[in-house]
């Protein structure tokens, strides 16, 4: 696919992203965030294979297949989700955000240590300027932190998790689809999160009986939109230009949850976050190596 297009459906994810994290937020005041996100992942998987169905991509794993798919839904589902739930449940959105933003400096510095993939000095230059603008927005913007918690701490690594997993997706793209991976990842991973929901929240599920009916506005948006649909395009995105290119687009993710905040929660938005959004974006250009391959094609240009 062309890369522009990987690029269109990276920013589509990072919004939809955005607008899920004050979703999840709003719906853990009302069940606790094991059981929730069990229940979401369970929709959000069930949602996937009808998808994957349609477009006639559905296979069993091969043998090989397995220790990604498994090692994947412990990563990506059960620890990302269990660790984002819980801590957002004990952390303010402003905290969780400015977290969220270091993915792409550690996406960068995991592959490269990892999968020895090193990015280029420009990408790197767009790591750091996409983390001062993430800084930026939440810090200067107005937002509070009140220091470090332990929903912070859980937060990071459900942040550490998923970039970790990231890498794994990357590593399995070779012989199994991503979005394929993806299915069979959120269907493990859910099954796993709603045995920890039966002990660590007993009688839980019995709080779904007395939501209001905007929860489950959010619930489904969340379920079907922000998790389903987004890391389907997410990890297919993985898969066509690598972890660190991908990551860095998560740097958008401050900026759109900030504008979900302001349209879910009812947060106010300042003309300082959006010169942390210009940040973000000059940081998006040049770590995804967008600014690189329009010099490349003017150097062609002016050659000619």
């Amino acid at each position: 696919m062309n890369q522009w297009k990987i690029y269109a459906i990276l920013i589509f994810v990072m919004l939809i992203w955005g607008f899920n994290l004050p979703s999840v937020k709003y719906l853990v005041e009302f069940v606790d965030p094991i059981t929730l996100t069990a229940f979401r992942i369970l929709t959000a998987a069930a949602t996937i294979f009808v998808i994957l169905a349609g477009m006639k991509l559905l296979r069993l794993p091969r043998k090989n297949e397995w220790k990604f798919i498994l090692l994947g839904a412990l990563l990506n589902v059960v620890g990302h989700h269990y660790f984002l739930s819980s801590g957002l449940a004990l952390t303010s959105g402003t905290n969780a955000g400015l977290i969220l933003g270091t993915g792409p400096m550690l996406t960068a510095v995991l592959v490269s240590l990892i999968l020895r993939s090193y990015p280029s000095k420009l990408q790197w230059i767009g790591v750091v300027i996409g983390l001062a603008g993430v800084s930026a927005t939440v810090l200067v913007g107005g937002g509070e932190t009140a220091g470090m918690n332990i929903g912070d701490v859980f937060v990071f690594l459900s942040i550490l998790v998923q970039v970790l997993s990231y890498i794994v997706i990357s590593k399995a793209a070779g012989s199994m689809d991503p979005r394929l991976l993806t299915a069979y990842m959120f269907i493990i991973g859910a099954g796993v999160l709603f045995i920890i929901s039966l002990i660590q929240e007993p009688g839980e599920i019995a709080a779904f009986a007395d939501v209001p009916s905007t929860f489950w506005v959010a619930f489904f948006f969340s379920a079907v939109l922000g998790t389903a649909v987004g890391h389907l395009l997410y990890n297919y995105s993985i898969g066509q230009a690598g972890a660190t290119k991908a990551a860095i687009f998560m740097n958008l993710n401050t900026f759109f949850s900030l504008v979900g905040a302001a349209v879910i929660l009812g947060e106010v938005i300042t003309t300082n976050h959006l010169f942390g959004l210009v940040l973000i974006i000059v940081g998006v250009l040049f770590g995804s190596g967008a600014a690189e391959d329009l010099l490349k094609k003017r150097r062609k240009r002016l050659s000619l």
